[in-house]
Order: structure tokens, then sequence, then C-alpha cells
């Protein structure tokens, strides 16, 4: 009975203590990657519609308490998860009406940028002064995004949150690239502090060196802002002028297609008609110029005779130039058009949107994507070509840049349209098709961002809301509400300066990759060394 019952336990392969370190075992690997989602989920939390924009300081402070010390394919999984916890929630809206495969496959394309970024992270994480190393990967890794594939997706830019916060002011000083970083150093730094400061209450010993890079991370950033203030100014220093922003709406449930896109052109003209009717009763301001939302004529004016006699009607009726958002073919190619009417002379001059959206204006890998769902393909049955040059309209003597929708996310889009002229911009959207998600308020706070990154007034006319106008310092002055009809009537500044932001262009993005670059070079040669030494 005795050695019955000793074979019996020593036969027994699950000695007491080993279910519960299997346990600690699992939880120790699922921890870290639980903070990893949960800190991108902060960090999404930090963009609008909400104007928590200081959220994104702790979202990288726990990124960094995440990643330093570790290897780089710890790195890059834990990347990963920060990536889709920020991604996912952020770009639900792209698959608001072709449902949830586009929008999926997306998040997870662009979590790959972050992931690689995250491996960085780790790497450089061991060298002094990694707050630096690793906030300039952060911005190489917006670069690469910003450019492949397929002409690249840049939403989601940290500058882009921070439209409501106190670093705002960079953007006038080094752009986007320097706005984002100095968040990103911010967040590291005070992870960095935090360490510093439980080894210290730890060991007794403070380590001097590490306290002073946290504190530079944190302040560094912050002092630049404040010196970066006298840069925003919202001043005339070309005069003024009178805009208007006609927010005409569309239409709800129960027209077929081509039905649709007429009511969206009747309805943009009967705004106008109600905007010059209170005019003329003393109700509106005269406005100098007009401008209408991208795809405000979906039906090309220079082909139907009809679309193009109520356009006709409609700027007669305000007296004033208008910009008008058409689809527009010619020669054999369909082009998305801003068309600068004239009250007495009719159209005048074009802008072609250059930076077109992929599956959305156009359809890369058409084939495959045939493939793997037909559905898709109809839904881009012809791909819009792109323009090639910037759109600077002059109206009533002033220069209005062109930069639409899509295209106000890319640096040089919005960039070259101040460097050809522009006074003011004009960002015209159509957002009908993505409902009363948080994409609108996305764009608007990039839109917000421009202003101040080149010192202009910047208009948003949207088909369905949300419309405004922005002022050079990058306040909303007005603003419609979403899916109705309006009209917006200001008086705004006009300014030819240029900040140094437009005067550097891509530089300050350039030389924050090389950093990055000498950083990552670094942390390798580091590593041969070591295991050379070993």
């Amino acid at each position: 009975m005795t050695v019955t019952a000793t074979s019996v336990g020593e036969s027994d392969p699950m000695p007491p203590q080993a279910a519960p370190n299997a346990w600690r075992r699992w939880l120790v690997r699922l921890v870290p990657a639980a903070a990893a989602a949960l800190s991108g989920l902060l960090l999404y939390v930090s963009f609008p519609p909400r104007t928590l924009w200081w959220l994104a300081l702790p979202a990288f402070a726990v990124f960094g308490l995440l990643l330093r010390g570790r290897s780089w394919k710890a790195g890059l999984g834990l990347g990963y998860l920060f990536g889709l916890g920020f991604l996912l929630p952020l770009l639900v809206w792209t698959g608001v009406e072709v449902g949830p495969g586009p929008w999926i496959a997306l998040a997870v394309i662009e979590a790959v940028f972050v992931a690689l970024v995250g491996a960085g992270v780790a790497a450089v994480s061991k060298l002094p002064g990694w707050p630096v190393w690793a906030a300039a990967l952060w911005t190489a890794g917006e670069a690469a995004r910003a450019r492949v594939p397929f002409s690249g997706f840049p939403w989601g830019k940290i500058a882009f949150g921070q439209a409501d916060g106190v670093f705002l002011p960079l953007a006038a000083l080094g752009g986007t690239p320097v706005l984002g970083f100095a968040v990103v150093l911010c967040g590291f730094g005070l992870y960095e502090i935090a360490r510093v400061s439980l080894d210290a209450r730890r060991t007794g010993t403070v380590r001097r060196g590490a306290a002073a890079v946290g504190a530079l991370s944190v302040a560094l950033p912050l002092v630049a802002a404040v010196a970066a203030r006298p840069l925003v100014s919202d001043t005339a220093e070309e005069g003024t002028t009178t805009v208007a922003v006609v927010q005409g709406n569309v239409p709800r449930l129960g027209l077929d297609f081509n039905s649709q896109r007429r009511a969206v052109l009747d309805y943009h003209a009967r705004e106008t008609e109600r905007l010059a009717a209170a005019v003329d009763a003393g109700r509106a301001e005269r406005p100098d110029i007009v401008l209408w939302p991208e795809n405000s004529s979906d039906i090309d004016p220079f082909a139907n005779a009809d679309a193009r006699a109520v356009i006709d009607r409609a700027v007669r009726a305000i007296g004033a130039p208008v910009s008008v958002g058409a689809v527009v073919g010619k020669g054999g190619k369909l082009l998305n058009e801003q068309v600068l009417w004239d009250p007495v002379k009719g159209p005048v001059d074009t802008y072609d949107k250059r930076q077109i959206q992929p599956f959305g204006e156009y359809l890369p890998l058409r084939p495959l994507v045939g493939a793997i769902n037909g559905e898709w393909t109809s839904m881009v049955r012809q791909d819009f070509s792109r323009g090639t040059e910037p759109g600077v309209f002059s109206m009533a003597g002033t220069g209005v840049g062109l930069v639409t929708c899509y295209e106000a996310a890319f640096d040089w889009a919005v960039r070259d349209t101040v460097t050809d002229g522009a006074q003011l911009i004009s960002v015209p959207s159509n957002n009908a098709t993505f409902g009363r998600s948080e994409m609108t308020y996305q764009q608007l706070a990039m839109s917000r961002v421009r202003a101040v990154e080149h010192s202009r007034t910047v208009t948003v006319p949207v088909t369905s809301g949300v419309s405004a106008i922005i002022m050079p310092d990058g306040r909303v002055s007005q603003k419609t509400g979403m899916f109705v009809a309006d009209s917006l009537v200001q008086e705004v500044p006009l300014r030819s300066s240029r900040t140094p932001a437009t005067r550097l262009g891509v530089l300050p993005e350039s030389a924050l990759v090389l950093v990055a670059a000498g950083g990552l070079g670094w942390a390798v040669g580091a590593g041969v060394r070591g295991r050379t030494r070993r």
C-alpha cells in the first residue's frame, strides 16, 4: 500500500507550486501586452472631438515604461499592440460606408509602422539620452507612414491631436514633425523622471545624468512652445476679406444615385441664394468670396447644361466669385476639381486634387481587391486622376489656396499653396459618407494645426458639417452643426509672411529622421560590441 502511494506520488508531474507558477508566467506576459494596448487606447482618447490633448503624455510615458530595456522583438510586439489600441478606434470611421473589413485591414497595416518604431525604441532605450532618440524614431515612423504604401496615410499624426494643447505654437516653428516630436519627447521624459525618482527612493542615490535627461525632455518642449508663441498671430498683414462658407447639406435616404447627386448641387445653390437674399435684405454681410465644399456638384457642369445653369444662377445671385467642388471628366480622365466661377465670366480657373485617396478615389491592386470582394471594386468603378499643380485661386484680389479634403493630412500639399501665394487656405471637404463619426472633428483639428503652422486663416466648407472658419492662431471663430444647411460669413485677416515652418519645409522632419537613424545605428553598434566582448 505504501509502495503504491509512493509510486503515484513520484509519477505526478504537477508539484504543488507548478500551477501558480504557470499562471504567474502568463500574467507576466499578458500584463505588458494589455498595458500596451490600453496605452494606445489612451492616446486615441487624447484626439478630437475630445479636448484631452494632455493624455498623449501619460500614453507615451507608459509606452516608454513598457519598452525600456526590452529586446527589439518584445518592442516589436508591444509596439504593434500599442498601434492597434490607438489606430483601431481612431480609424473606425473608415468602415462606416464599406463595413469593418477595410477599416480593420487599414489599422492592421498602419500598426506595422508603430511596431517597427516600438522595436527601435526598445533598441535605443539602453542609450544615454534615450528619450531623444526614441521620440525621433516616432517622428521617423510618422514620416514613413505619410509616404508608403500608396503615397502614404498620415492620419493620426501626434500633431493632429494637439490643436487645443500648449505645444501648438511649435507647429509654426517646425511644422507637424516638430510639434509631434515635442509631445512624444515630453511623454518619454515624464517616464524617465518617474523611473529615476523610484530608483532614488529604493537605493537612496540619485542618478544625476538620467535625472537631467528626464527633466530636460519635459522642460525643453514646454519652454520651446512658450518661446514660439510670438510666431502665432491673427493680425491682418494684407488687409481683410469677407468670406462666406456654404454648407448645403445632403439629402436623406430615398433617392437613387443620380437624383442624390443633383439634390446635393441644388441644396448648395439654394443655400447660396438664401444667403444672397439675406445680404440684399441687410441681414448678412456681403461676401467678397464664396467657398463651396468638395463634391458640391458631382454632376460635371462642363458636360451638363442643367448643372451649369444651376451654378450660374447661384453665383450671379451672390454676386461674388465662388469656388465650386465638382467631379469633372476631361479627355477620358476623372478629376476631383475645384472650379473658380466668376459671376460674369463663368468658370475661369480650376484646381485638380493631387493627393487622391486610395480605395476611395482610386483602387490600387484592383484585380486582387476584386478577387477578395467584388463589391469593393464596384464602389470605385473608375479611378480618379491626379492633378499636378498647386491650386491658388485669385478671388477678388485674394490668393486662396485649395487643399481638398484628404490633402490636409499631407504637409507638402498645404505648404506649397502658401509658397505659391495663398493668403488664406480653404479645405473643401465631403464628409457625408462618414455620417456622424469622429472623422469630421479629426479633420477640423488638422485644419486648426495647419492654420498655426502657416499663419493663415483656414476655411473648411463641408457638404454636411462641421464647416468652420479658423483664425491664423488656430481658434475656431465660427462653425456649423452637422447635417444642416447653413452658411458662415466673416471678415478674416489676410497674411503674407511665412513662418519658420513654411520656410523650412521638410528640413525639420529630415533632421529628426537623421537623429533617429543615428540613435538606431549607435544602439546596433553597441549591441554588436557587447556580444563580441562576451
